[in-house]
């Protein structure tokens, strides 16, 4: 990983390669991405780009959530039932 940009393995075909914004700090564990900083426009700009890369979608859940984050789910296709 470069210092100055953060590499994220979220199941594309490619990695993705995201600049990290100066005045932020980035702390990485194993499923959980902290961003840190004084300027919380500059955080949160940081945390926006990094949940844009792969967004929580309501049928599985599946994605990058801000921690606490609720997704509110979707009911899948109804399966018909063949009474033949």
């Amino acid at each position: 990983m470069h210092a100055a940009e953060i590499w994220l393995f979220v199941g594309l075909s490619h990695t993705v390669k995201l600049p990290i914004i100066p005045g932020t700090e980035i702390k990485v564990t194993k499923n959980e991405v902290t961003v840190t900083g004084i300027d919380k426009e500059k955080v949160g700009e940081m945390a926006a780009q990094i949940r844009a890369i792969k967004k929580p979608e309501p049928y599985k859940g599946k994605g990058i959530k801000y921690r606490g984050e609720v997704i509110r789910r979707k009911q899948g296709k109804a399966v018909k039932s063949s009474a033949s």
